[in-house]
């Protein structure tokens, strides 16, 4: 074989070597046939709606969560601090920003912030029902516990606080307390099967209720 004939050879082994080694890495492909992790897809669905509608209060909280779920602190805080510039009463919002200053160690911050919303909640029962299931969802909880009781002392008679609270104390394991919360919420509204059925496996025995307006409209009718 002579020297030029090498030389061609040589150059065409070398180009297949070199595009088989992009291959492998990915470099030769199109962007179709990248294999994107459903966290990156729903990542990029949330980024190319961000630049639809920046001022989507929601998309940024999601994409908020992403980047708390990747540890990746100060892009979720920024991501939140957006959110609530958009809607200051998100209150899966405030609770996920002071979930990510705690990680991060800016503990003086997160407890700034912990005041201010849960002052801003102070005058109202549902405000503060909605920041402790918030605080709740981020598994904080001296902070869901503390607006629980805000709520309470805002609404004393409510069914639906009592319960929330019930269920607080069932999920840790504490049933002397989830007892007492599920039935005093039981006994303020008895139209209430899923308490009723926590009751029961709680060993508290439940009365059913009378049919006694049912009875009334059958004897309506009758009269008519």
């Amino acid at each position: 074989m002579t020297g030029r004939k090498k030389a061609v050879w040589l150059a065409i082994l070398l180009c297949v070597v070199f595009f088989a080694g992009c291959d492998s890495l990915g470099l030769g492909r199109k962007d179709k046939d990248i294999q994107l992790t459903p966290e990156e897809k729903e990542k990029a669905e949330l980024l190319g709606k961000i630049d639809r509608k920046f001022e989507d209060p929601q998309t940024h909280y999601e994409l908020g969560q992403l980047y708390q779920a990747e540890g990746r602190w100060a892009e979720a805080e920024n991501q939140y601090n957006i959110t609530l510039g958009f809607d200051p009463v998100h209150r899966q919002a405030q609770a996920a920003r002071i979930k990510v200053l705690q990680n991060s160690g800016d503990t003086e911050k997160a407890k700034l912030l912990t005041n201010i919303y849960m002052e801003q909640a102070s005058s109202s029962a549902s405000a503060s029902l909605n920041l402790a299931l918030a605080f709740q969802k981020q598994q904080m909880d001296e902070h869901a516990l503390q607006s629980y009781q805000q709520a309470l002392r805002l609404a004393p008679n409510s069914a639906a606080i009592n319960k929330q609270i019930g269920y607080y104390y069932l999920s840790k394991n504490d049933k002397e307390r989830a007892k007492d919360y599920l039935s005093r919420s039981f006994n303020l509204n008895r139209d209430q099967p899923e308490v009723a059925g926590e009751l029961g496996r709680l060993g508290v025995m439940i009365q059913r209720k009378q049919k006694t307006k049912e009875s009334v409209k059958q004897l309506d009718k009758i009269v008519k």
